[in-house]
């Protein structure tokens, strides 16, 4: 019997990349808060189309995995924001004023706004 271990690598690979995305969200967001969310989408993007041109397997496979997660990791970084004006996180002292306009009821999704509540954006 041949033993495959492409499928164990990858998933292995997959479980660290989602593990070190963890931290990195909460760390970015206590040091730089969300300004610098686009770097999350430049280089998840630049994976993602890696991903398409490498040969390896298990290489292409880390590059795409690392850009979702970097992309998944946008949404993320906003929801952090929230979690730490909850009290959920530590809040970074020298940045205080940033989570004035978030209220401690808001949803953490990112994209959810409720009509009639005072966090909405308005336009």
């Amino acid at each position: 019997m041949e033993l495959h271990f492409t499928g164990v690598i990858i998933a292995f690979i997959t479980f660290l990349i989602i593990g070190l995305c963890h931290p990195l969200v909460i760390k970015m967001e206590y040091y730089t808060g969300t300004k610098y969310w686009w770097t999350f989408l430049v280089v998840g993007l630049i994976s993602i189309c890696c991903a398409f041109v490498v040969e390896d397997v298990i290489i292409s496979s880390m590059l795409g995995v690392i850009g979702a997660s970097l992309l998944w990791g946008i949404g993320e970084l906003f929801s952090q924001k929230k979690r730490v004006k909850k009290g959920w996180f530590p809040m970074n002292p020298k940045r205080v004023h940033e989570y004035v306009d978030i209220h401690e009821d808001e949803s953490l999704c990112p994209v959810h706004r409720e009509p009639n509540h005072p966090a909405s954006y308005k336009h």
